[in-house]
């Protein structure tokens, strides 16, 4: 049987299939050829991180699919519900890339509270001529010990954000939908740890008792974020997006940063991706990246050896 990795896998992950008796491909198929290249290469199971999208004319045109996989959390590129009326097993990692996400939200707090998004643009250019300048500039950072991280969304990510953040010394505020509360478990040497229980709040209390503010939440209709969210919060909050682009409102986000209700954002996705708006990509107040919160080395080793092991299981319980 053959698996398509359009969007990569690691080497763990593609040893596994090996092993397992599959034949791996890689080569990166563009967009609109996907379905003729799975039918003419009888590929039985695709592979797709953030960049393919596997929709309702993929799934049509392609009726000896048996399984569609999604290396990360979130499965807004697939049409999930449609696929499964048709059969195919949809799969994803959801526990794989958490600590991954979740770190790079701490690199974006701690760039913003620094100014280390404005230091490393202006540096290379002024430091030799204008070092003391630069340091009265950047002088001002705060610290987060003690500070109140607010989370959006308290699945396994936000749960990775709470944990890292009590090792800070942060207070945790978390709101959701759908969770009341949740058991974090923070490790410590020599197997000693610690369970510290959360229950989560309203929206309306995180809001206005966050000094900074994460979310963790599914793309969805509308957004989580805009105008009047950014009136209840807090004067100089901070705030910082991993999850979906579109979450937040990037036109009040703007104004918010400029108005300096908004001390700084961090941005790992965006409402146009892959071209996001130019007044976000420059603005001195953003931490930018291009949608790597699980694109670590550790992060890609989990999620391929998942998707190998999640694969191996469900054709081989079709065969018993």
């Amino acid at each position: 049987m053959k698996v398509l990795a359009n969007d990569g896998i690691s080497k763990s992950g593609i040893k596994a299939l090996e092993k397992g008796g599959f034949e791996v491909i890689t080569t990166k198929v563009a967009q609109e050829q996907v379905a003729n290249y799975i039918n003419t290469n009888k590929v039985c199971v695709i592979l797709v991180r953030s960049a393919t999208k596997v929709r309702k004319d993929i799934i049509d045109d392609c009726p000896n699919l048996k399984i569609i996989g999604r290396g990360g959390v979130g499965m807004d590129n697939i049409d999930v519900d449609y696929a499964r009326e048709k059969g195919i097993h949809v799969i994803n990692t959801p526990a794989s890339s958490s600590e991954s996400v979740a770190e790079l939200v701490f690199a974006h707090l701690f760039t913003g509270i620094r100014f280390l998004q404005d230091s490393n643009r202006n540096m290379p250019l002024e430091g030799d001529s204008n070092f003391d300048g630069l340091k009265k500039a950047y002088a001002n950072g705060i610290e987060l010990r003690g500070k109140t991280i607010g989370i959006i969304g308290f699945g396994r990510i936000g749960q990775a954000v709470a944990k890292m953040a009590l090792g800070l010394g942060m207070k945790v505020i978390a709101a959701d939908k759908f969770v009341d509360k949740a058991e974090v478990k923070v490790d410590f040497y020599n197997g000693q740890f610690i369970n510290v229980e959360f229950e989560t709040e309203p929206m309306e209390d995180l809001l206005k008792h966050s000094d900074f503010i994460t979310l963790h939440v599914p793309a969805q209709e509308g957004y989580v974020i805009s105008t009047a969210e950014f009136l209840q919060m807090k004067d100089n909050v901070g705030i910082v997006n991993c999850a979906r682009g579109g979450v937040i409102d990037e036109v009040a986000l703007i104004e918010a940063l400029d108005s300096g209700k908004v001390l700084f954002a961090g941005l790992d996705v965006f409402e146009n991706e892959p071209t996001p708006e130019i007044q976000i990509l420059m603005h001195q107040k953003i931490s930018l990246t291009p949608h790597i919160g699980a694109a670590t080395l550790e992060a890609q080793d989990r999620i391929g050896t998942e998707l190998a092991d999640q694969i191996i299981g469900l054709l081989r319980a079709e065969k018993v």
